[in-house]
């Protein structure tokens, strides 16, 4: 597995960023090999991320070159691009 973890900035109120988010929630849900996506909020105002669980790399490729991963910096209005980390997952605690 393999875990994609994004940061980003955005200008738009917490509110909105939020509504755009649930509006895409089941085009993320119809990806094939995307087992888990967190939102989450970061320490500074404006900051937001993505955790990413995927089941394989080759996934998380389709994905990446997918026009739904494009839409990304447009659909939440990010200001700068963004963070990205990538990591093997060795093991998990529960299944």
């Amino acid at each position: 597995m393999v875990l994609l973890i994004i940061k980003l900035k955005s200008n738009l109120p917490e509110e909105e960023l939020l509504k755009r988010a649930k509006q895409r929630e089941p085009q993320f849900k119809a990806i094939p090999g995307l087992l888990q996506k967190y939102y989450v909020r970061l320490g500074k105002a404006g900051e937001y991320g993505g955790i990413y669980v995927w089941d394989s790399p080759e996934s998380l490729q389709s994905y990446r070159e997918s026009d739904l991963a494009k839409s990304i910096p447009g659909a939440y209005e990010i200001t700068e691009a963004p963070n990205m980390e990538l990591m093997d997952i060795l093991f998990q605690l529960r299944d």
